[in-house]
């Protein structure tokens, strides 16, 4: 797939060696993606090899400019000279200098920590997703999500759409889902896999007669593979479309070994992100977790408007434990989703930063469920952003989550030259930006 560089050029925040080296066009076979189903399933159009050649020239005439103090020193530093002017024998560090060169120049904060990512959202490419499952490039459940059965319901009043309206999928009288409508009126609801038999729901909303809704048999029979139900409803609600002042905002991070750039990412992000988007009624919290075995498994804190003391929270971490890939992701979302101090006025995004699947095994699975239950209800957004060395199980996971949460899905990038190599996702052409962008971008859309 193409992937562009031209926000981050533009910016002079990505340094341009790096783009040279790492914005070419990645050759992929027909095997590698799946045609799309429509044009407007691209996140951004292919750009043609002439804009490819000029961006490429651009930046390798600004590589200097741009070029950061870590890959500028790459080169081999002249030898030190004498007070006379003279080079000093190899290998000799004049008493003047031994200590700038021995210990590394303090962090004045004026630099943010860089990392590149991308964006997707399967709700948006629906057929793209589809297309995936059909074709059995991607399979689901994954670690108990099952985001392919899926009923899409649009709640308005007249021609205007209703925020914030709850909705429920019943089985009988039994509730099988609940979602809260998003500020397009749009709620996404999931229901079991029906076998071979069709199966009647009843969708219900508030200020509206109940709709009865006809679910289709699974259909396995159809060439190419599993089939993905496409099932849409409008409700015309008496209700009034509801707007929250206050917005609450979540981090959730992975702090086991493998996790130190992106740790150290949000310590020196974290206060330019609220800079930009906290006002009054914008209130932050940050939790961590590890796994069994470590220094602690979960830790967790309530929200606050007070930034310097969600940053100095944030500075006493560091990464440490882990070992082996599944983490306490099941606990973590347990404790912050499910049973967290969440307000029921406000608009609500929590962001999931890790490398690592949940722990396997149904008690962890039903947790997982329940979490992504009850974010959908709570009207919670949790955006996952993957990190470095992820499989392509945990980034199932995280597309699952994404879909059933109503959240885009986040994904770090080699072009910032940091880290160890990130996965390349299975999905359409998209565009890397500043992870810092995409977060505040994020959280923008849900409080704005």
């Amino acid at each position: 797939m193409r992937r562009r560089f031209i926000s981050l050029l533009a910016a002079g925040l990505l340094p341009a060696a790096l783009l040279c080296s790492c914005g070419a066009d990645k050759a992929e076979t027909a095997a590698d993606i799946p045609a799309k189903p429509d044009a407007s399933f691209s996140a951004g159009e292919s750009a043609g090899a002439s804009e490819d050649a000029f961006f490429a020239k651009e930046a390798a005439e600004e590589a200097v400019d741009y070029m950061p103090d870590a890959v500028l020193n790459d080169a081999e530093p002249a030898a030190p000279a004498d007070d006379d002017g003279a080079p000093s024998p190899e290998g000799e560090i004049p008493e003047s200098q031994s200590e700038s060169v021995t210990e590394p120049p303090p962090d004045d904060g004026s630099q943010p920590f860089v990392l590149t990512a991308g964006e997707w959202n399967d709700n948006a490419n629906w057929g793209f997703f589809t297309n995936l499952v059909h074709t059995g490039r991607i399979a689901f459940p994954s670690y108990g999500l099952d985001p392919v059965h899926k009923m899409q319901v649009t709640v308005k009043n007249g021609e205007t759409s209703v925020a914030n309206q709850n909705v429920t999928l019943l089985d009988g009288e039994t509730a099988i889902w609940k979602a809260k409508t998003d500020k397009s009126g749009t709620a996404y609801l999931f229901y079991p896999a029906n076998g071979r038999e069709a199966k009647q729901y009843t969708l219900r909303t508030e200020g509206a007669a109940d709709t009865v809704c006809e679910v289709p048999a699974d259909d396995t029979s159809q060439q190419g593979g599993s089939s993905v139900p496409q099932l849409s409803y409008t409700v015309d609600t008496a209700n009034a479309s509801v707007s929250y002042q206050k917005t609450e905002v979540m981090f959730i991070l992975d702090t086991t070994g493998s996790m130190g750039d992106e740790i150290t990412y949000l310590q020196k992000d974290f206060s330019a992100i609220a800079g930009e988007v906290a006002d009054e009624n914008m209130t932050f919290s940050v939790n961590f977790y590890k796994d069994e075995g470590d220094t602690y498994v979960t830790r967790c804190n309530p929200f606050t408007d007070d930034i310097t003391a969600v940053q100095s929270t944030l500075n006493q971490e560091y990464a440490d434990g882990g070992g082996d890939s599944p983490e306490a992701v099941a606990q973590i979302l347990d404790e912050v989703i499910t049973n967290g101090s969440w307000s029921a006025d406000t608009n609500k995004i929590a962001f999931l930063i890790f490398d690592a699947p949940p722990h396997s095994g149904s008690a962890e699975e039903e947790k997982l469920l329940t979490a992504a239950c009850s974010a959908a209800e709570q009207g919670i957004h949790l955006v996952p952003v993957v990190a470095s060395n992820a499989e392509r199980e945990t980034e199932l996971f995280g597309r699952a989550l994404a879909i059933m949460t109503n959240s885009n899905y986040v994904f770090l990038t080699d072009d910032s030259g940091i880290g160890e190599a990130h996965l390349e996702p299975i999905i359409g052409d998209y565009q890397v930006e500043l992870l810092h962008d995409i977060i505040v971008r994020n959280i923008r859309g849900i409080a704005s």
